[in-house]
């Protein structure tokens, strides 16, 4: 039986993120210190701990089958790669930023400056974008610390919270791309190869559904019910079930993790009680 090879990330919070994943996929696997590529137990896959950098270009080269990492990194390196399946965690976003007593005027502020910057080829894109004509200065850290020793006059660079960027005297002004980790995939997949990572994909979009919503059970009288059904329309529709006091029911539905609240209050004001909610573990749609 063939095997499928995943490149991740071999430190780091979206390396963490990426075994969490498989880990809740139900596939096992060992990964002690300094180990750079193991086989699952229980699952026709083997992974790869590589730098994010490399990713894309051993997924093109077949060196790895698939590989999850970031959308920035994907974009930055451009290779012949395809884009499977967006992850929605490791978000951030890659933002231009320029010291902070600097008023910013909009993109052509950047005309004739140098900006220091990770992605190159992103921000040279931004700035055909905006006819802008400015000197690229590429470095492969610290970018923030450019301005403060007069390196760049401005940055381009991630940005999760913006903390970074006020600790060095930076503000963000224009946000170029916003990122999540995706999986990307060589174009020539075997049959065997294609057949694992359908697989694997199934598994994943059923953890991520479980991770976006919420199981809610709650009591409510049974003159409510339509009310309440319009409010948890659920994956169909509320599983009801009379309760012992005459004129009471349980519903059982699913709420979107992001409407949650708002539900929440609108299920109050219809009459529900003893509201109860419980995290999904699996979602099979």
């Amino acid at each position: 039986m063939g095997v499928l090879k995943i490149a991740i990330q071999k430190s780091g919070r979206l390396s963490e993120n990426s075994k969490k994943l498989l880990e809740e996929c139900g596939i096992k696997f060992s990964n002690g210190t300094g180990v750079l590529k193991t086989t699952a137990k229980n699952f026709p896959v083997e992974l790869l701990f590589l730098r994010d950098d490399d990713i894309p270009q051993y997924v093109e080269q077949q060196v790895a089958d698939i590989g999850i990492l970031g959308e920035n990194v994907v974009f930055e390196k451009n290779k012949d790669i395809n884009i499977i399946e967006q992850l929605g965690f490791a978000g951030c976003r890659l933002s231009m930023a320029i010291p902070r007593e600097e008023l910013y005027t909009g993109p052509q502020y950047f005309q004739n400056k140098k900006i220091a910057t990770s992605y190159p080829r992103i921000l040279g894109e931004f700035l055909k974008e905006h006819n802008i004509s400015a000197e690229i200065e590429e470095i492969s850290g610290s970018v923030e610390i450019a301005p403060g020793i007069g390196l760049a006059d401005a940055v381009c660079d991630i940005v999760s919270s913006g903390s970074t960027l006020l600790t060095n005297g930076l503000h963000e002004v224009e946000t170029i791309l916003k990122s999540q980790a995706v999986i990307v995939g060589n174009k020539n997949l075997d049959t065997e190869k294609q057949a694992i990572l359908e697989k694997l994909l199934f598994r994943i979009r059923s953890v991520k559904s479980a991770n976006e919503n919420k199981y809610i059970l709650l009591n409510a009288p049974v003159s409510a019910i339509d009310d309440i059904c319009k409010i948890l329309p659920g994956m169909k529709s509320p599983t009801i079930v009379p309760l012992v006091e005459k004129g009471w029911c349980s519903l059982h539905s699913v709420v979107k993790e992001d409407e949650f609240w708002v539900r929440i209050d609108q299920l109050r004001e219809a009459g529900a009680q003893g509201i109860l909610v419980i995290p999904i573990e699996k979602m099979i749609l």
